[in-house]
């Protein structure tokens, strides 16, 4: 005898709808104001879309006053991957404790570690540049010690997460041998969590990358500066060569760490 169980859908009682009427009438007065509060209007410019894609892509291949000053580009560029290296760096050495601190099964004091954590991932580089700027200098300095403190938000919080997914069991195995903890968190938690974390930091340093190309703007070295010198004097050839040989290198280095990700992974 075949029994067919039917199971009776919830229904949707008047909360329910008073909820999605309420949220509907909160999104549609934000788009209400923001498309009646936002200028929209286009004033147009010296130049056709057609025309600034030329000067930027294809005419600084055949304008040689942009090709004598390559060499010094890819100088501002390595500057930027130096910057990037050693901010990454050390964001991913003292992330760790913060790491270790942050994680729910082997600290008694998590909330703290999950606390400095939110309050670095809080502020973006740019705003890590302009205090270091202002407190050390404008130069490469300022825009190492930006990447650096910002990592360790984003890294130390990777990291805990890490940690809070090894196998317990290994633990609790040296423990029951007596091991102290400093032994059990050596060698027991360290080399389960290797191998993902210098997957996280490369992972992290294309990151930086990238970011340490926005810093030059606040005067953080690297190549952002002169990007935005150049696209101030309008000289959009020489902003075209430069994004150009950002475009390359971020590729190759994008390349790279893809395949040793996969190695370690």
């Amino acid at each position: 005898m075949n029994t067919k169980i039917q199971i009776e859908k919830p229904k949707k009682g008047s909360r329910y709808w008073l909820r999605v009427g309420i949220s509907a009438a909160v999104i549609i007065f934000l788009y209400y104001i923001a498309l009646t509060q936002t200028d929209l209007s286009y004033r147009g410019s010296a130049l056709s879309p057609g025309a600034l894609l030329e000067r930027l892509f294809w005419n600084p291949f055949f304008d040689e006053a942009v090709l004598a000053k390559v060499p010094s580009y890819f100088g501002y560029m390595l500057e930027t991957l130096a910057i990037a290296y050693a901010g990454t760096l050390i964001g991913s050495i003292l992330a760790i404790p913060i790491g270790f601190l942050a994680a729910t099964n082997v600290s008694k004091y998590a909330f703290v570690g999950k606390w400095i954590l939110n309050a670095i991932r809080a502020f973006p580089e740019i705003m890590f540049a302009i205090i270091f700027v202002a407190a050390v200098g404008m130069g490469p300095y300022a825009g190492v010690l930006a990447i650096g403190i910002n990592s360790i938000g984003m890294l130390g919080k990777l990291y805990s997460e890490v940690i809070e997914s090894i196998d317990m069991s290994v633990l609790e195995t040296f423990k029951a041998n007596g091991a102290s903890r400093l032994q059990t968190i050596w060698f027991g938690i360290i080399p389960q969590v290797v191998p993902e974390f210098a997957s996280y930091a490369i992972y992290r340093y294309e990151i930086d990358v990238r970011s340490s190309t926005v810093l030059g703007v606040v005067g953080a070295g690297g190549i952002g500066a002169p990007i935005i010198i150049a696209a101030m004097q309008r000289s959009w050839e020489q902003v075209g060569m430069m994004l150009l040989i950002i475009i390359l290198v971020v590729s190759i280095i994008d390349f790279i760490s893809t395949r040793i990700r996969k190695r370690l992974v």
